[in-house]
This record gives C-alpha cells, structure tokens and sequence, in this order.
C-alpha cells in the first residue's frame, strides 16, 4: 500500500525530486491507483449476506495485525508531547504553481496543501501500514472487507465553525473520483459511498479479500461541500473541477496565510484547530507558519540556502553533497548536515524505455541498452562513488528477491508458471557486470551482439533495423540534474550507432508528454512502500498501460505480471505477502523493462540549526517537519527570528 501523508515531507519531496521534478505534478505523491482487471481470478465478488455482519468498531487499522497503540493512547510515542508552538519554517519547492485546488488533474498545484485538510485516518511513523482516527473516531469492516464504515467524531468542524458531515465525506470521494482520473483509477473499486448514519459514511467495495480497501479510503481527504458548492467574493458559483486561487476553506492544522502566485505560499497554524489534541496530532503541528518558497532553477535554490534564504534541504546531488557545502555557515556549526537512514521504503529508479514503441519492444534491445550504461564509470566521475546499482524494484527492503525461489516464493511462482520466464527458476537477476576498461568494453561487445540477433544491423556508422530505419532514441527531462547523467550515457549508445538526443522541457510539457506517453525513454521511478498492494495494478498491470496518467511509464502488458499483482494484494499475511512481492520482483527484473541506475539508502539533508526534535525519532521516518519544533535558543545563534 502506498500511503498518502496527510502533512508534506520533504525527506518525501526531495527523494520524488530524484526521481525528476515532475512527479508530484503527475499525481504520484497524490497516491498511486489501481482497477479491476478483466479476467482476474483473484478478484472476487462480494456474497450477498457478507455485508450484514459489519464487524466490531476499531480506533484504527493495520495490514500486518494488530495496531501498536491501544484505544486509550495519549500520543504517539516518539512524539514530544511539551514541543513549543512558535517559529517560522521555510521550506522550497521547484519550479512554480498556478492553483490552490490541487484535486484535478490539470494544472500545477501549491506545495503544502495537506496543511489545510485532515483525512479520515492518520498513519503512524513508527508502524507500517498501520493508522489512527482523525476525523473518524472509529472505523468498522466485515470479515470478508467487502465494505467499511468510519464514524466521524462530533467535533470535527471547518476553519468557519461549520461541523465537518458524513454527506461532506461522500461528497469529497465523488468530486475526487469524478475530476482525478488516477484517483478514480485508485477508488475504482469502491462501488458506492453513502451516507449509514448522523455521522457514518460506509464504501461499498465490488468485491472481498481485499484487505487493504478499508485503509485505503481513510486516506481520502475531506472537503467542505458547503463552501465548493457556494460562491466566492464575487458572487461566482464556485467549481472545484477548475484551478482556482481563491483560498480555501479547510478543517486542518493550518490555514492559508498568504499566497504570491507562483513565487510563495505560506500557511498559519489554526489556535483553536478543532483536533489539536487528538492523541495523532499531540506533539505535531509545531510551527506557528510554514511558508514554501519557489525557485525554478535547482543552482539557484541552493545558492538560496547556503544565503538563509530557507531553513531546510533535501540534498539528492551526491556531487554537490560532496562539493557545495563547505561554505562558512557549515564550518561555524550554523548549518548541519546529516543523513538519516530509510527504512520505510525502496525504490526502483531508471532509465526507462517506451515499450509502446516497436523498437523496444524486443528483450534482447532493452537488455543490451542495459550493458551499455556504464555505471561504475558514471559512479565514480559523477557521484563520487556514493552509490550502489539498483537490482530490484523494492531496492533496499526485505521485499527485495535475491537468489533462487524458495519455498512459498517458489510455490507462487509454480502456480504462474506458463506465464513467466523459465529463467526465474534457475537464473538470478544481476545487472551486467561493474569494472574498468576491460569489463566496459567486453559489456559493449555483449550489447552489440543482442543488438545483432533482435535484427539490427550497422550501416554507415549507424545501426538500422530491417526496414534501414536508424535506431534513434530521445531521452526525455524535466530537470536539469538529470542532463549530465543522460549525457554521461549518450557516448556509449552512440558507438553502438544509436542515435541519442537529449531533450530538456519544461515540467508542464514533461508532465503533458508522459500522460500521453509522448517519448521513447525517461529517467523516473516507482517509491515503494513497506506493505505494497494495489497500487502495484498501476505501476505494472496491463489495464494501466494505456491509460493515460497512469504510473505505469514503461507500457508494461504481461499476463504474469498481472497474476502476480493479484498474488501480492490478496496475500492473507505478512510471509505471503513478502514471497508474493519477491516473486513480483524477479518476473519485472527477468524482462528487463527498464535500465537501472542508482540508489542510496539514505536521505542527505541540511538546515539551519534552529529546530529541535525527539530525542528518538520512529523507525520509519525522521519526522521532518512534523514532529519538530521551533528551539529559540538555536536560533539565536543562527540569526533566526521568529
């Protein structure tokens, strides 16, 4: 399950940035989606008496047992219960904004939006897949999860004093559903919402298993209909299907202070937030504003920072992590830089080729584009040597497969075992091999073999299909950081007789071109979470391959992929699941949809040393900015002001 945080991170925003600044504009960070697939054995319908026993009322929900907290908890433990309220946090973001509605799919909506809405549940930092009631106060599910019905607490009101309604719930999922096609992708499994009670709102699922449905709509952030349905300052109906800049009406713990369209936004903590002290949100909400500032060009923005310009950074550059930080504020002790290590997700970042596109389509193709990346080389001159090659699609985590199949991994793969490769059975993934001028060559050597034998041949100095079509390829951008590794790799293709163009447009047009699959190969990726499941259907399932927005960049359509997706979603527990994504795994790697490139299992940071946090921050976060506070002692010495 990929969860949506209901308060930005910029650990978060600055690993997405690593995946290309465009991302969050393509939903990703607004949640991953997932369908019903024609022919799926896995799916199955709901039996007409299961709903009738909507099982007991729980305070919260976890995929993996049972929730840690108890019903009675007071805070989360890695909390700091006592952390002042004050201060100013700065915060960048790239690029600009031009909509303060970020539920639509078109247009780029302002960072820190989360801010100003609350979500029916709120995840836990030192869990997985595990949340708490926030506008709900309870939740309850049948045993077969066919449906799910949350009780809103009668507290819960709007920023105007209006009480927070089941019919606001209900409301919100069709208006997201209906004006976000991934989020109607995502919740294309929910058959109905509908008002159960004063203050009970219950989803009809299509069909039971499914454990992670009821979770998963806990996730929809609420809006209020009385204010989108009413009319703004001129007297205009509103119309959340439009971007707008008219501040909006919210129910969170802040509220917009101020907006600079396209330069700034800044949010103020609400004193009298109507949940300030709900045990998931003692502790949090620390700063009295948070204030996101744009910057367009990534050289600019960290020259802002090193000039105090904004207070904290996610440094996804191992150059300039190695070379640009060195200026005097970080020998004074003024600036900090630390890396926090990640345990809470892996990833899978590459240089991925269109398969809708005939020329990649052909394994032998993608695999020699594989052995001409020469990544120790790429490592050294460009990174430092920081980085480790990626060999798996949930790179840094237990779900990561390694060696052969064994035994429930085995079994899976066994029962799939007509539509996947033979060689998963007695083959391991490995990327071609690492070295000096001599494994570089040879790799060369093995990718013009491929090349040769999927029927391409070398004329003129360029390497031509049957038809004497040239073999060209467009390696698409959206951000600067990206141009000299694709550049770092033009040299090689090149002496293959591929003809590379690099072309570097602005995120609008990136955006637009990948939702129309407008390219032959970017350099993106897919975050996983601990506990995948149905986003897996968009990431990699065939009915998300041609539709359009979908994270499934590469076109990826494979029978048993799909039936491996399925495996994963209806694991019954937490050994199933991980054999099933093991297995999941090493059928991806076994096509080699993509050419993998780096990863790091840390997140590199700098900031102003003028915050404070707990003492021991959760296993699965370090908690920025949510669980620190404003220290004005530290601030004194770096200059900072409230």
């Amino acid at each position: 399950m990929q969860t949506s945080p209901r308060r930005p991170d910029p650990a978060a925003r600055g690993r997405f940035r690593a995946f290309g600044a465009a991302l969050i504009a393509l939903g990703v960070l607004a949640g991953p989606a997932m369908a019903q697939e024609a022919g799926q054995q896995a799916q199955q319908p709901a039996p007409a008496g299961a709903q009738s026993a909507p099982g007991e009322w729980r305070h919260g929900l976890s995929l993996l047992g049972q929730p840690k907290y108890p019903a009675d908890f007071k805070h989360f433990d890695y909390v700091n219960p006592d952390a002042p309220k004050a201060g100013l946090l700065r915060l960048s973001v790239d690029g600009t904004f031009d909509s303060l509605n970020d539920i639509i799919a078109r247009g780029t909506p302002a960072g820190g939006l989360q801010l100003i809405y609350d979500t029916l549940m709120s995840p836990a930092s030192d869990e997985v897949a595990t949340e708490y009631g926030l506008l709900a106060e309870a939740v309850r599910y049948p045993a077969d999860f066919s449906t799910v019905t949350y009780r809103l607490r009668p507290e819960a009101k709007w920023h105007d004093g209006q009480p927070v309604t089941a019919e606001d719930v209900v409301w919100s999922f069709e208006q997201l559903t209906k004006n976000n096609p991934r989020q109607a992708y995502y919740y294309s499994h929910v058959k109905k919402a509908e008002v159960t009670g004063e203050r009970e709102v219950t989803f009809t699922f299509d069909q039971a298993g499914n454990r992670e449905l009821p979770q998963i709509v806990g996730q929809i952030r609420v809006m209020p209909k009385h204010w989108w349905t009413g009319k703004d300052a001129s007297g205009r109906p509103r119309d959340i299907s439009q971007g707008t800049l008219e501040v909006p009406l919210g129910s969170g713990p802040y509220k917009v202070k101020q907006v600079t369209p396209g330069r700034s936004i800044s949010f103020e903590r609400v004193p009298d937030y109507w949940g300030k002290d709900l045990p998931v949100n003692i502790g949090t909400n620390n700063f009295a504003e948070q204030r996101y500032e744009y910057f367009r060009d990534n050289v600019v923005e960290l020259e802002a920072f090193k000039g105090d310009q904004y207070d904290f950074r996610v440094e996804t550059s191992a150059k300039d992590w190695a070379t640009a930080y060195d200026f005097p504020a970080v020998k004074q002790g003024k600036v900090i830089l630390e890396e926090f290590p990640d345990r809470a997700s892996g990833s899978m970042q590459a240089f991925i080729p269109n398969l809708r596109r005939t020329k990649f389509q052909d394994q032998r193709v993608r695999r020699a584009l594989n052995y001409a990346l020469d990544f120790d080389g790429m490592n050294r001159t460009l990174f430092f040597g920081q980085y480790k090659r990626t060999s798996s699609y949930f790179q840094n985590t237990e779900l990561a497969s390694s060696g052969l199949p064994t035994g429930l991994e085995l079994e899976i793969l066994d029962s799939v075992k007509d539509k996947v490769p033979a060689s998963v059975f007695t083959t391991p993934y490995a990327n071609p091999p690492e070295g000096g001028e001599d494994v570089r060559r040879a790799n060369l050597r093995e990718a013009a073999k491929l090349l040769r034998e999927a029927g391409y041949e070398i004329k003129g100095g360029k390497l031509v299909d049957p038809q004497g079509q040239p073999f060209t390829i467009e390696i698409l951008l959206a951000s600067p950081a990206f141009e000299r590794v694709a550049l770092f790799y033009k040299p090689t293709l090149e002496r293959l007789g591929i003809t590379v163009n690099i072309r570097q447009v602005d995120v609008s047009q990136y955006i637009n071109r990948i939702r129309a699959r407008d390219f032959d190969m970017i350099v993106t990726g897919w975050g996983q979470s601990l506990s995948p499941g149905n986003e897996q259907r968009d990431f990699w399932g065939s009915a998300a391959a041609d539709r359009e927005g979908s994270g499934n960049y590469a076109g990826i359509k494979d029978p048993g992929i799909d039936a491996l997706i399925e495996k994963v979603i209806y694991a019954k527990d937490r050994p199933e699941l991980v054999a099933a994504t093991h297995a999941l795994d090493r059928v991806l790697l076994a096509h080699d949809y993509v050419v993998p490139t780096w990863n790091y299992g840390f997140t590199r940071t700098a900031r102003w040393n003028r915050f404070g946090r707990p003492e021991k921050l959760p296993e699965y976060s370090f908690g920025f900015p949510d669980i620190w506070w404003w220290d004005a002692q530290k601030a004194a010495q770096t200059g900072g002001t409230q």
